[in-house]
């Protein structure tokens, strides 16, 4: 790890330590062998351990949960996003439009939507698809995977990611986290969180 990179992680992680005690912070518990609801969906999860579900959503089927703070590990759940809509919410529909899910989107193709989504809703430009398997999740046939991209502070994050197609609507999970340190901390975490995901 080069000073600069630990620098930042550091920094970010006393961000985190100030926003997740700060009394102005919206965090809602999620507690450890309970079963909760996601992203306004008929997703269901139990968590594994406790974490904290944020309150901003990026997107109208989405809830983004954490452990240590947005910024140092990010699960964001997509409920059944209808064909024609975007991932997130667009800020600009006319000079930064979204990818768009549609009803000719394959799985093998929600790796490259995810991708254009981040460079146009994060403002990046190094994205790079690290892996692709078939795996199943929320008991279809469904993908998973990897990536990492360099966020607009420069710090390199990096990602896994699982999604189905079911019933015509995309269901997906994401993980994403500084890859020094962080990433492979809570990665298991994440995946046991994903392995936990049903429909009801």
């Amino acid at each position: 790890m080069t000073i600069n990179a630990y620098v930042r992680v550091i920094a970010l992680a006393l961000t985190s330590l100030a926003l997740t005690v700060s009394p102005a912070s919206a965090h809602k518990l999620r507690e450890k062998g309970a079963e909760f609801d996601v992203a306004d969906s008929n997703v269901m999860v139990t968590p594994a351990r406790n974490w904290n579900r944020l309150d901003f959503k990026v997107g109208k089927r989405t809830e983004t949960w954490t452990l240590d703070g947005e910024q140092l590990n990010d699960v964001t759940f997509f409920g059944g996003i209808e064909p024609g809509a975007p991932l997130v919410r667009e800020k600009n529909k006319k000079s930064d439009p979204l990818p768009k899910f549609t009803k000719g989107t394959l799985l093998i193709e929600i790796p490259e939507l995810l991708e254009g989504t981040y460079r146009t809703y994060k403002q990046i430009a190094a994205f790079q698809l690290l892996s692709t398997e078939p795996q199943k999740f929320l008991g279809q046939d469904g993908v998973t995977f990897t990536y990492q991209y360099t966020d607009a502070d420069g710090l390199t994050r990096k990602g896994e990611a699982r999604a189905a197609i079911v019933a015509s609507k995309l269901y997906m999970i994401t993980y994403d986290a500084p890859r020094l340190h962080y990433f492979t901390r809570s990665i298991d975490d994440f995946r046991a969180l994903a392995n936990s995901a049903r429909l009801r």
